[in-house]
């Protein structure tokens, strides 16, 4: 099913929303709305917790409306449909009412897996998986994002607008739909996203530890003292300190000659990120980064019991890091 669907893909049909990737299935949900409100501006639309579907909630569901024939029904959780009301589930689900959108969301996991095997079966069932994205594949999903607004951004302009929002998909959203009203059909670049984004990105986790792990030690600080007066978590610089050790370590463990999209997989970073840390590990030995790691451990446990000073933790262990590299 396309990302905007039209009415005759989902009346008379069963929409079956799998993932545990929340955003993205609100959207199909919304969608799917959408589009029966534009075929019918009076339907009804109406929701329902699978946990409380009967055979006579079943039933009225099927039902004819008094208030309009077309009506769109979305059923949340369907892990928790009791065992009850599974045959007349997919009873209905073999035959839907024509001028009726069922949209049954299942939040992913293995609870409710025997029903979903099921209703795939049925050629009235339309499936849409909103499975999580991994952190590498972010930028791919800004690329589509702009895509479906008619937008181009390039690559490094995507890749940064990452870095500068997060890994939210919501946030990633809104910022692709703010940039491509405010420029309209121009290709996006760096410059432009760094106009409404690039405050944010300097001050973020990541822009600490790219800085500590190469080695530029008075920027560490300075993102460092930025991202905490902006509100950054101290655990979420932890992390990304974490991520940017553990992409070096395994790099300086990768075959050598490997192809930078196998590299990207093995790293866990998306492909644009592995030049950088190709560049980082040439001043990094296999047991100083491994003390990084350490050093990183033990400065999260620190945090997380509620260290006297947590900026003063993070202070050290920026200081650590960058002085454990071999300097080339």
């Amino acid at each position: 099913m396309s990302r905007t669907p039209t009415a005759a893909q989902v009346l008379g049909r069963v929409i079956l929303v799998t993932g545990k990737e929340e955003y993205l299935s609100e959207r199909t949900v919304v969608s799917v709305r959408d589009a029966v409100r534009s075929h019918d501006a009076e339907a009804e639309i109406g929701e329902a917790t699978a946990s409380d579907l009967t055979l006579a909630t079943l039933g009225e569901m099927a039902a004819p409306s008094l208030f309009s024939t077309t009506r769109c029904v979305v059923v949340r959780g369907l892990e928790n449909l009791p065992d009850e009301s599974v045959d007349g589930l997919l009873d209905y689900a073999a035959a839907p009412a024509d001028d009726i959108s069922l949209v049954l969301v299942h939040g992913g996991g293995p609870k409710g897996s025997g029903v979903l095997t099921k209703l795939r079966k049925l050629s009235a069932v339309t499936e849409v998986k909103s499975e999580e994205i991994k952190r590498g594949d972010l930028t791919g999903f800004v690329t589509s994002e702009f895509a479906a607004h008619g937008a181009r951004i390039a690559q490094d302009a995507s890749a940064f607008l990452v870095t500068a929002v997060g890994q939210d998909l919501r946030s990633l959203a809104a910022a692709a739909h703010q940039l491509t009203n405010d420029f309209p059909g121009e290709p996006i670049s760096v410059d432009k996203v760094k106009r409404y984004f690039g405050g944010r990105a300097e001050a973020t986790s990541f822009a600490v530890a790219d800085a500590a792990f190469s080695g530029r030690r008075e920027v560490a600080l300075e993102e460092l003292r930025w991202a905490l007066d902006g509100g950054t978590a101290t655990v979420l610089i932890t992390s990304a300190m974490a991520s940017s050790a553990r992409s070096i370590a395994r790099y300086l463990g990768a075959a050598r000659g490997a192809r930078d999209n196998d590299l990207a997989r093995d790293l866990g970073v998306p492909p644009w990120k592995v030049k950088q840390v190709r560049d980082q590990s040439r001043s990094w030995t296999p047991d100083a980064i491994a003390t990084a790691l350490r050093a990183v451990a033990t400065a999260d446990a620190d945090i997380k019991g509620q260290a006297h000073d947590a900026s003063y933790t993070l202070e050290r262990l920026v200081l650590t890091v960058t002085r454990l590299r071999t300097p080339r």
